[in-house]
């Protein structure tokens, strides 16, 4: 596995890649990585030539006072992880390089971003399609894969890569979660054992909601009150948002048709967490 740090060395890399006509995947991560990162990087594996992972903690999609200084770092353990694997090249940008000083150029993707995250974080996607751009303008990739965890992140993504005519191929695969249900998220990390058992209260939340929409509940608001009651229960929980909301266009639903996406953001002590499901009243999805 070759490790990279340059933004010229990746140019490098990757134009030698294409040269040869192999097909390129891209993997962008912030590190610390889990199973969830790691099937990411399996299925660019199986379906790609060559495979880069990114990993850059990103400090333009953290707001003030975001967890950014206490971020997971443990870059000796995922180069094993990656080389482990076969993965062909890892891209370590240094921060200066990629977010120099002096930048001021952004990307932002309206609409799409008004809701959930983008409400309560309003630097986050900003910050996160402005680097994933510069990684795609770096590395070329051919296709670029992403968990479905953060489906908003993915579909924001997705709506920047058809509004800018780029030629990449985005993936979106679904969440992998531990033995109990919990997503798993380099931020579970943070969790005392205490936290960790209270966290369960996201799945269980998201399960009593599809319980209900999937036995006939069309009304949004008794299904979020119902979610809201769930996390309530447990001890050292606060909600940033739930939501029943459109799976692509992220607006609130009031009536509950097909399909729809069950989604929130809690904090768990000091710790905040996301998960969704995907949820079609006749034909009932695995969750997302």
């Amino acid at each position: 596995m070759q490790e990279i740090s340059t933004i010229q060395q990746m140019k490098d890399w990757s134009r030698q890649s294409r040269n040869n006509e192999q097909r390129l995947g891209l993997v962008p991560t912030m590190g610390f990585l889990h199973e969830g990162h790691l099937n990411l990087v399996r299925h660019s594996l199986a379906q790609c030539d060559r495979t880069v992972v990114s990993i850059f903690v990103n400090p333009i999609q953290f707001g003030p006072g975001e967890d950014l200084a206490r971020y997971p770092i443990d870059l000796e353990r995922d180069k094993k992880l990656l080389a482990d694997l076969g993965v062909d090249a890892v891209f370590i940008p240094k921060k200066d390089e990629l977010v120099p000083p002096d930048m001021n150029t952004f990307v932002q993707v309206e609409n799409l971003t008004e809701h959930l995250c983008g409400h309560s974080r309003p630097e986050f996607f900003r910050g996160v399609t402005t680097i994933v751009l510069k990684l795609f303008h770096i590395v070329q990739p051919d296709v670029a894969i992403f968990g479905e965890k953060d489906r908003q992140q993915l579909e924001v993504v997705r709506k920047m890569i058809e509004d800018l005519n780029l030629d990449i191929q985005i993936v979106g695969l679904p969440t992998i979660r531990e033995s109990d249900g919990v997503a798993l998220s380099s931020r579970n990390s943070y969790l005392s054992p205490e936290e960790r058992e209270s966290a369960r209260s996201i799945v269980q939340a998201l399960e009593s909601g599809k319980s209900l929409i999937l036995n006939g509940e069309t009304s949004a608001e008794i299904v979020k009150n119902q979610m809201r009651s769930v996390i309530a229960s447990r001890t050292g929980t606060r909600i940033d948002y739930i939501s029943v909301c459109d799976p692509r266009r992220f607006g609130e639903i009031q009536r509950i048709e097909n399909p729809v996406m069950l989604a929130m953001a809690v904090h768990i002590g000091n710790t905040r967490l996301i998960d969704n499901y995907l949820v079609e009243k006749n034909s009932c999805k695995e969750p997302c």
